[in-house]
């Protein structure tokens, strides 16, 4: 069984890289489409941190993961932590597990979430989301389907990212410890405007993006492009 589902996965993949190319959101879109899912994401990780937003099928799926950045919690997080898929029939129930993240997701329209972790041997790399916009849970037979995406855009991704293979193999870590380049340089320049260490600044940026429910890549640029958060 676990063989017809990847021989499928493939075929499906194959198909819509020969009508859009490779991207890891033409993978997404891929398996969203074949599980019925209403938009989906992936989000790759380094030496134990959730970094970068790699795939996305749509506005909300970017804006959903990347609230996972600025809170540092949600499916993404929880599934490269434990290692282990997470299953979420309706997120309206869910707000005590993540707080700051299920009303995003809501106000984004997710209701229901199967989140896998990307993983190639013993090193998890990141995890794919697949959200649903009523409360419908995942059949068992499309969670087996999407665990052999899963597999194949874990090595998709190496291939895209192969940096992934060079850097430590730290367990994951709850909580936002990493983000890429830009945000770092943006949070160095509110450091220095407002006499803020790095990780007030950091939390600054982070708190601006959380109250406009804005994506925190969006932030920073703005930063970069103004020297202000204004």
């Amino acid at each position: 069984m676990d063989h017809d589902h990847h021989v499928a996965a493939w075929q499906r993949l194959g198909a819509a890289v020969f009508t859009d190319g490779f991207t890891l959101t033409t993978a997404c879109r891929a398996c969203a489409d074949d599980l019925d899912a209403d938009f989906a994401g992936t989000t790759l990780i380094t030496a134990g941190e959730l970094r970068l937003l790699a795939g996305a099928t749509d506005e909300r799926a970017r804006l959903v993961e990347d609230a996972q950045l600025v809170t540092g919690e949600g499916p993404c997080v929880d599934a490269c932590t434990h290692r282990e898929p997470v299953d979420i029939t309706d997120l309206q129930h869910a707000h005590t597990r993540w707080p700051a993240y299920a009303p995003i997701a809501c106000e984004q329209g997710a209701r229901s979430v199967l989140a896998l972790p990307l993983t190639v041997g013993s090193l998890t790399i990141g995890a794919l989301d697949l959200y649903r916009c009523t409360p419908a849970p995942f059949t068992p037979e499309q969670q087996a389907r999407a665990g052999a995406y899963a597999r194949i855009i874990a090595l998709l991704a190496l291939d895209e990212h192969p940096h992934l293979l060079t850097t430590p193999n730290r367990p994951p870590q709850r909580g936002p410890q990493g983000y890429p380049p830009t945000v770092h340089i943006a949070a160095g320049i509110l450091a220095a405007k407002y006499g803020l260490t790095p990780d007030d600044a950091l939390a600054r940026l982070r708190a601006h993006s959380f109250r406009r429910s804005q994506p925190l890549l969006h932030t920073a640029q703005h930063v970069l492009d103004h020297q202000s958060l204004d």
